[in-house]
């Protein structure tokens, strides 16, 4: 029996993820900055038409991949709060998250050439703020959920318009050298 042909959507979407993936591979090994169009086709098993028939450019690429990666974290989340508990759970299964997360070599490295090429592209960093930004929004939405379903009242509110982004970087950053570390928040 012969295999089923593909829609063109079917073959669209399949091209699309594999050159994610290609990107996706080329960028932890090479660099964004590296990394040619040309490369990332190539790995895919495409052309530079192919490329282009999916994405403008290799920030927007970059920038689905990272959308990708924050909708996965976005679901772990979610299914932590699905399943509950008590307070004690859920912070125990969401640090948890957080130190496998936060060990992840290729999740750091790709955040990480999202921050460069942010320093570096004018037209990127917009981009990229913009996505951060709705970003801090859903994880504020998450803290707040959080904290009302384990009755745990918030010091600073959970919006990030309220914090400005320094303050909010510094305390997530020392939040989350604590679970890295294997220490867990006072």
């Amino acid at each position: 029996m012969k295999p089923q042909r593909l829609t063109r959507e079917q073959s669209r979407d399949q091209t699309r993820e594999r050159l994610l993936n290609a990107a996706h591979r080329i960028f932890l090994k090479k660099g964004y900055v590296a990394a040619s169009v040309e490369d990332i086709a190539a790995a895919a098993g495409y052309t530079r038409g192919a490329f282009y028939s999916n994405f403008r450019s290799k920030s927007e690429l970059l920038l689905v991949l990272l959308e990708r990666d924050h909708a996965s974290v976005q679901a772990d989340f979610q299914a932590i709060f699905d399943e509950g508990g008590s307070r004690e759970q859920m912070e125990s299964m969401t640090l948890a998250h957080y130190r496998t997360l936060f060990r992840d070599d290729e999740f750091a490295l790709l955040w990480g050439e999202a921050k460069l090429q942010a320093a570096r592209d004018a037209k990127f960093r917009v981009l990229f703020n913009q996505f951060l930004h709705g970003k801090r929004l859903q994880m504020a939405e998450f803290i707040q959920r959080f904290a009302e379903r384990s009755g745990t009242p918030l010091l600073l509110p959970a919006d990030p318009q309220h914090v400005p982004a320094d303050v909010a970087e510094s305390v997530l950053a020392g939040f989350f050298a604590r679970v890295v570390l294997g220490r867990a928040p006072d």
